[in-house]
């Protein structure tokens, strides 16, 4: 997969699609990344408050990495994200 992130509300819907796809359930990843659930359940959907630091933990444990490049890297056809 292979996302263009614009939004903070995107980074919340592909962190929680990619838990529930992995069917990891927010307690057990609340848990590994040292928090409670109902903090997890909060960053899911306002996503602007995880730390980067956080947020590098959560992609990892998700089996996610992130990937920062110029615009003009991604090229002139740059198609939308496939799920």
């Amino acid at each position: 997969m292979r996302q263009l992130i614009t939004t903070p509300a995107q980074v919340g819907e592909i962190l929680r699609g990619r838990r529930k796809a992995r069917r990891i359930p927010q307690q057990e990843l609340a848990t590994k990344l040292g928090i409670g659930q109902s903090r997890l359940s909060t960053l899911e959907g306002d996503p602007a408050a995880l730390t980067l630091e956080r947020l590098l933990v959560l992609a990892k444990l998700l089996g996610l990495e992130l990937v920062l490049q110029d615009e003009a890297d991604a090229g002139v056809g740059r198609r939308k994200a496939e799920w």
